[in-house]
């Protein structure tokens, strides 16, 4: 039976609730596509963007945290088509910043999923959780295992090791940035964690083994929560001692929290997905049980873009642009083959399914639309040109050796090229897949590992030019001006912002020369945590998608500024500061530090967006 009385934004706003019941501060929804982190592509964790603070940084809203993230991991994009992967999902988060551990963690935890009038009133008798086994080096989290003896003997529930709590090693049961203890350079820190799955009930496939346990792939237990407890670090001879400082970090999925209350082993039959799934039948005279992966594809990757394309990144052949074009050409290829002729009226189911949560899609919603809509035109003409190319190249009927060279290069998928009558080696097609794939998956790792953003010298200055740049920009062109991306590396600066033509060579020498005069001056740099409505009326600009956030982060370079400040009619605020902005840092202590700032060349990227990239430092 399905449980529609808690929804998926009941299960936000009771997570959110109850950890502020506990002392946390709710903190921003981090940008989908992080600000000044070549490191990442995407945010793939509600941790990602704590890291600083996790080795150390004070965080200035305070030790104890709580929030709920938009998250995207392109590693998973092969993996959608099951009943539990999706490529966008939202990650509820708190932490600890030295200031709880395992002996509250896991109590609250247990407690927000069966408390009836707090939580989501789960039944006990259905959770199962893992720990920490321990190795040579590191020993076996025995605190935890008693901890949740006592948790659950509390409400009558007998648990015992081997049963209802299950030790792993540390390919299951350890977290570090570089994965497992023996990957991990000296000075990491790292730690046990200890997850807690639902249990289905349902029939163990002993395909899948003899025996069924909660990190089965059978599909009967499915993983809602993982709490990580940051207490080691590694030493130069290979050791690990215990850290001064012990933090928390917990994660568990909205969609699958969704999915437990629901009692619903599909994620994409939850109450957050069905609306949807209903429009992609309606739209294909298709039934989903007898076509759930082509329907999970098509629901999960139009998600992703809808989300992707309100971060303002467009379709391309790089980086980001490339993910997303990756996504809408393969939920376009499955609902073709679904036979569906309309991706209009997903895209609004799409958006309307979201919109209580994330208005911005709404706000977004033609922009969205239309960006797929011309994606979609030019991906006709691509696979037009690719029949071309292969109806000169073969006889119909012909084997194809080099199927999968059609499909990398021009586009033409499995069922394309089979659709017009060609026959391949799929054996050897899977195989080129499968080596293709880890390949990919390799670069996700590396790109993907996420939160690592570079905080060197340099480009922490490049991180303050932008706000310089930013700022003289709207100088010179007006106050339409506004960022819209940023790539930062101790190479160079990359700035994209919103305007719908070239600048002249007087225009950029203008930019510049505002730029480097306000270096010259040598104006101080801070920031203040300022309440969300008192910090928009300091004029301050920026990306700006902290929704969920009341208490925000402003970068002010020049004089001071105080909450009683309002901006004038022009924007610009009653402040001698020169640039007002949300931020998240860091920066220079003063712009002298720059030396010098220079413009390298501008290029356009469509849709009346323009790209800059500069360096600073540099004679």
């Amino acid at each position: 039976m399905y449980n529609f009385c808690v929804t998926a934004k009941d299960i936000i706003d009771k997570y959110i609730a109850f950890f502020e019941k506990r002392g946390h501060q709710r903190i921003a929804n981090a940008p989908l596509v992080p600000e000044n982190d070549p490191t990442t592509l995407f945010t793939s964790s509600g941790m990602q963007p704590l890291v600083p603070y996790l080795l150390g940084e004070l965080h200035p809203q305070g030790k104890r945290l709580v929030n709920v993230q938009n998250c995207f991991r392109a590693q998973d994009i092969d993996e959608v088509g099951d009943n539990r992967h999706t490529t966008f999902f939202r990650m509820l988060g708190n932490w600890s910043l030295g200031e709880y551990f395992k002996e509250q963690q896991l109590p609250w935890f247990f407690e927000f999923l069966t408390n009836n009038k707090e939580g989501l009133g789960l039944d006990p008798k259905r959770l199962y959780v893992t720990v920490f086994e321990g190795d040579s080096k590191i020993p076996k989290d025995t605190e935890s295992i008693e901890i949740w003896k006592e948790i659950f003997t509390k409400v009558g529930i007998a648990a015992k090791e081997d049963d209802r709590i299950r030790t792993y090693g540390v390919e299951k049961n350890w977290w570090s940035r570089a994965g497992i203890p023996q990957n991990m350079p000296a000075g990491e820190p790292g730690g046990p964690d200890s997850e807690v799955f639902y249990d289905f009930q349902t029939p163990h496939d002993p395909k899948f083994g003899k025996e069924c346990h909660p990190n089965c792939d059978c599909g009967r237990f499915l993983e809602i929560g993982n709490s990580v407890f940051m207490q080691y670090q590694k030493q130069q001879d290979g050791s690990f001692k215990q850290l001064p400082t012990l933090n928390v970090d917990f994660g568990g999925g909205l969609e699958r929290l969704l999915a437990a209350v629901e009692n619903q082993q599909d994620i994409f039959q939850t109450s957050l997905f069905t609306s949807i799934i209903q429009i992609i039948e309606a739209a294909t005279k298709k039934n989903y049980k007898q076509h759930a992966q082509a329907m999970r594809i098509v629901v999960d990757h139009l998600a992703a873009a809808t989300f992707i394309l309100a971060s303002n990144i467009i379709p391309s052949n790089k980086e980001q642009g490339y993910i997303l074009r990756r996504l809408i050409r393969r939920a376009l290829d499955n609902f073709d083959q679904l036979g569906g002729k309309e991706v209009t009226p997903v895209i609004e189911a799409v958006v309307e399914q979201y919109q209580q949560t994330d208005p911005i899609l709404v706000e977004k919603f033609e922009h969205i639309k239309g960006i797929i809509l011309e994606e979609t035109q030019n991906y006709k003409r691509t696979l037009t040109q690719a029949k071309q190319f292969i109806s000169k190249k073969y006889v119909i009927g012909d084997k194809l050796d080099d199927a999968f060279e059609l499909y990398t290069s021009h586009g033409l998928s499995p069922t394309q090229i089979k659709s017009l009558g060609y026959t391949f080696d799929d054996r050897k097609f899977a195989d080129k897949m499968k080596e293709h794939q880890e390949i990919s998956r390799k670069g996700a790792t590396q790109k993907f590992a996420g939160g690592l953003a570079d905080h060197s010298e340099q480009t922490i200055k490049g991180h303050t030019a932008t706000h310089l740049l930013h700022q003289a920009l709207r100088d010179v062109l007006g106050p339409a001006v506004f960022q819209t991306g940023s790539n930062i590396t101790p190479e160079r600066i990359r700035f994209d912002f919103s305007f719908d033509r070239k600048l002249t060579d007087e225009e950029i020498k203008k930019v510049e020369d505002i730029v480097n005069k306000k270096i010259g001056e040598n104006l101080p740099v801070h920031f203040e945590m300022l309440p969300l409505e008192a910090a928009k009326k300091t004029g301050a600009i920026g990306l700006f998608d902290e929704k969920y956030g009341n208490t925000v982060k402003v970068y002010f370079i020049g004089g001071p500024s105080t909450l009683r400040q309002l901006a004038d009619r022009s924007g610009r605020p009653h402040t001698q500061a020169y640039s007002v902005e949300f931020c998240g840092g860091p920066h220079v202590d003063f712009t002298s530090e720059l030396k010098k700032f220079t413009i390298k060349k501008q290029e356009s990227l469509g849709a009346g967006q323009r790209r800059i990239y500069a360096v600073v430092g540099q004679n």
